[in-house]
């Protein structure tokens, strides 16, 4: 830290307790200063020597004579006004960063100008400033500081201007060219050292980090910080990034982690201002700059906080454009009165439409549906679409918990998604087990109308078993599940017994298969069930057969007896085209997987021989 020794002769100042100091000299004081609650017993000649306003307020008449003097709103009080009393008798003081200002603003009030005395209090002072504290990073911050309490005067001085402008230009130096300390998790290493050691340009400028100076100033009040700030961007530059980090550092630095200390009486009012301040502050640049956990969380704090709805207004509209890097614990923002909900779905539900809105704006999806490659192309052109799908269906998993969601919101937040969006289904599945579980109230045709929201032909492997399990679904939605389960397991057979050689070949034509009978879905689902030949192509494929036996029975066992029922009715709509007047549970000649208990598969009388479903 830097300081500067004015005078030479020994302080003779001393203390009678609390509140008088008076100057041990063989002369007796002739003047009393009162400057609050401390009375100052000193003497004319030296005061008014050095002082123009003390001139003006100790009469020359009557010399003789103890003069009284009362300077209730002296700045700086009476510290400040000992440090003056002390120039004026030439004893030694020190100035310092933390005592400047408020020496400036008492030799200020006391009209301590060179008209009066030649190197007068203020001219020395001000050398002070600018040959040591305007250049150096760490004093000026201090110095700036400490012009709250006599902001005012310290902005009719300049001083506050001075330090401001001082440390945006020292954060706009080539990182290459910083010789000054700063607080860091790494250490600027000595200019000799970098010499001795061989370190060229390039390494001492990749060794000091282009946000270094964002801890530093984060002591500064909210109202400093933001001139600062200002101050920063104007000079055009610091990266949007930079920003970015220097605003997250400093919200991180000053918003409390309780939720009931951030709204609480004696904070709200301050968070309030500060997160707006913030939001203010944000970069231009609406595509960088601040992460989207961050954006999400000062949406969050300015929910609860009450601020200004334009403001939030910019957050909605700044996370909409990078909603894909966001995760679903971001997005879980508390609802605030009148909403009984828990979360607020209405707000995630304005992010999401300004997501699409530009989204909307990048593609078309007239081209792309006409994309030769299909599906896999698009998914590869969207990425971030399928990214938001999963994030949503994520969310809609967690705020399907919550028994005051209604229906409607559920199903809009869903819907306001492309179908590109989910290329898989399980996620939405899994949210509409949980929305269904927790709202057992749900009529007949909420229920259809939710699980409409679904497209089972989407549905992995897991997810299908799962929800053939499922108590929750309509009847109606677990037919189509095991029918497309049994779809795709025809598709398998079929593509595997025209290439039995090329596994990797099957594969691909999987999908191709499973298209082609897809394309009656138009159809009544019992004609489409006729059709199948389910089990004579798997007999083709025997060795298929024998290796799926095992998994198709086991999983079969697994299913409820609802859906044990409908999957027997299936299969012998598989093998024969038709249904048996007795149930397949008892009938002898059709028997079903489920009906078969395991055994040694020798004993033909006593067992029939299973076949494969899958």
């Amino acid at each position: 830290m830097k300081f500067m020794k004015l005078g030479s002769k020994p302080d003779a100042f001393r203390a009678d307790g609390k509140s008088i100091r008076y100057v041990t000299s063989e002369l007796e004081s002739d003047v009393i200063v009162k400057v609050g609650e401390v009375q100052f017993y000193l003497h004319k000649f030296p005061l008014l020597s050095k002082s123009n306003r003390l001139q003006k307020l100790i009469p020359k008449a009557n010399e003789d004579k103890v003069v009284e003097v009362c300077m209730d709103d002296f700045p700086g009080g009476a510290i400040s006004f000992e440090v003056c009393a002390k120039f004026c008798y030439g004893m030694t003081v020190t100035l310092n960063a933390y005592n400047v200002v408020a020496a400036r603003c008492a030799a200020e009030y006391l009209e301590m100008t060179e008209d009066v005395d030649r190197s007068n209090l203020i001219y020395k002072i001000e050398v002070f400033l600018n040959s040591s504290i305007f250049r150096s990073w760490k004093d000026t911050i201090i110095v700036l500081q400490t012009t709250k309490p006599l902001l005012s005067l310290s902005e009719d001085l300049k001083i506050v201007g001075r330090c401001i402008d001082s440390i945006a230009s020292k954060t706009s130096v080539d990182p290459a060219n910083i010789s000054w300390s700063y607080t860091y998790n790494r250490k600027l290493a000595e200019p000799d050292k970098i010499v001795e050691e061989g370190i060229n340009y390039r390494e001492k400028m990749e060794s000091i980090p282009r946000d270094w100076w964002v801890e530093d100033i984060c002591e500064l009040d909210i109202d400093l910080y933001k001139r600062v700030m200002i101050a920063v961007k104007s000079k055009g530059r610091m990266d949007g990034v930079v920003i970015g980090e220097a605003l997250k550092t400093y919200a991180l630095r000053w918003l409390p982690d309780s939720v009931d200390v951030l709204v609480s009486d004696d904070h709200a009012l301050r968070n309030k201002s500060l997160i707006e301040t913030i939001i203010c502050l944000l970069p231009s640049d609406k595509g960088v700059g601040c992460s989207c956990s961050f954006l999400l969380k000062l949406l969050k704090v300015s929910a609860l906080v009450g601020a200004d709805e334009s403001l939030r207004g910019v957050l909605v509209n700044r996370i909409g454009l990078k909603l894909h890097e966001a995760r679903v614990g971001d997005l879980l923002i508390p609802a605030r009165s009148p909403q009984i909900t828990i979360y607020d779905v209405e707000l995630v539900q304005s992010i999401l439409n300004r997501f699409m809105i530009h989204e909307k704006s990048n593609w078309d999806l007239d081209v792309v549906r006409k994309n030769e490659k299909g599906t896999d192309k698009l998914i590869l052109g969207h990425g971030s679409l399928v990214g938001v799908g999963r994030l949503i269906d994520e969310y809609l998993t967690e705020i399907a918990h919550d028994p005051n969601l209604n229906l409607g919101s559920f199903i809009d937040l869903s819907q306001s998604l492309p179908e590109l969006a989910r290329p898989i289904h399980d996620g939405l599945y899994k949210a509409i087990g949980i929305y269904l579980k927790e709202h057992p109230s749900l009529t007949k045709a909420e229920r259809k109308r939710i699980c409409g929201l679904m497209d089972v032909k989407k549905l992995t492997m897991e997810a299908s078993m799962d929800a053939a399990q499922n108590e929750q679904l309509p009847l109606r939605v677990v037919v189509q599940v095991l029918f497309f389960e049994q779809v795709r397991s025809s598709a398998a057979a079929r593509s595997l017994s025209n290439h039995p050689s090329d596994a990797s070949r099957s594969t691909s034509n999987l999908d191709e298969e499973c298209d082609k009978t897809g394309e009656e879905n138009c159809k009544p689902l019992g004609k489409q069930l006729s059709q199948m030949k389910v089990s004579e192509e798997l007999q083709k494929n025997g060795k298929l057969g024998k290796k799926n036996s095992k998994n198709s029975r086991s999983g079969a066992q697994l299913l409820p007896s609802r859906s044990r029922r409908i999957f027997d009715k299936l299969w012998s709509l598989g093998k024969g085209g038709h249904v048996e007047n007795k149930s397949s549970e008892t009938s002898g000649s059709s028997q079903s997987p489920t009906s078969i208990v395991p055994g040694d598969s020798k004993s033909v009388s006593s067992r029939h021989r299973r076949h494969s479903i899958s």
